[in-house]
């Protein structure tokens, strides 16, 4: 939603209410230095400080509609998001669909987390379903906490049935509450499924923040002292809004220095809002 300087705290996340999508982005006027933007996102219930795809749907619209100007393939600006400005490049090749990538805020923060076995029964899955190639149930965060799920093998996503009256009772209220489910595939690829009903959103068809979490998690496992790691991740297959990111971790002197989440944004719809 452009133009959203006179809009209320309450008028937007009711208008994010109204949409029903994962989130609603507002785009204002910066008050800080050197972005071109200030975005407020929103989900069905709540405020987030920085979500993923909505920086990089944001990133592209932006220079698309000519707020960020770009005279080269690339352009370089960063957006001013409740955990701080986000770095994001945006490329533009004739022929294709915008790109956009994000560095993530913060490196990779770890929290306590949940019991293996409430997260198989929240999900409706055996608990020996869970754990991949010696990768356990972890709490990450990146700029927004989730529990990193890992499973044995993809068919296992198809499987899960969420049980939110099993979520409330195991897991809400904790640091890390919304679930980002994954399993290696079979052509160097992840899957993954993401859940976050105390944000209103009962499933994510592509969840940028918790790309960046598990792209983090993974270079902070890995065990080369220096280089540059990458993945892509499909997700929303199950739910037939297949998506894809990609995630470049940076490691030097054993520790992970930047996350970073890309993927290609297309304008679907434009509309116009009345008062």
């Amino acid at each position: 939603v452009t133009r959203a300087d006179g809009l209320s705290d309450d008028q937007m996340q009711a208008i994010a209410r109204e949409f029903n999508l994962s989130e609603t982005v507002f785009v204002q006027t910066a008050n800080a230095a050197g972005t071109p933007a200030r975005v407020r996102i929103f989900t069905p219930l709540r405020e987030l400080p920085f979500a993923g795809h909505p920086t990089i749907g944001t990133a592209c619209l932006l220079v698309e509609l000519g707020l960020v100007p770009q005279t080269q393939a690339e352009v370089r600006f960063a957006l001013q998001e409740g955990i701080g400005p986000v770095p994001v490049r945006v490329c533009r090749i004739p022929g294709q669909p915008p790109y956009a990538e994000l560095t993530a805020a913060q490196r990779p923060e770890y929290g306590t987390p949940p019991r293996t076995a409430d997260i198989a029964h929240i999900l409706g899955l055996d608990p020996a379903d869970l754990g991949s190639a010696g990768e356990t149930v972890r709490a990450v965060s990146c700029g927004l906490p989730f529990v990193l799920v890992p499973v044995r093998a993809p068919e296992i996503l198809a499987g899960i049935a969420f049980d939110v009256a099993a979520w409330r009772a195991r897991l809400a209220g904790q640091w890390a509450e919304a679930l980002y489910v994954y399993a290696r595939g079979y052509e160097g690829e992840l899957r993954a499924r993401m859940f976050a009903p105390a944000m209103g959103v009962v499933e994510d068809p592509a969840t940028g923040s918790a790309a960046a979490a598990l792209g983090g998690a993974l270079a902070t496992e890995a065990t080369i002292a220096d280089g540059v790691l990458q993945w892509w991740i499909d997700q929303g297959i199950e739910m037939g809004r297949p998506s894809r990111l990609y995630v470049t971790a940076e490691r030097a002197g054993g520790a992970v220095r930047a996350v970073r989440v890309g993927g290609h944004a297309v304008r679907i719809a434009h509309g116009l809002l009345l008062a």
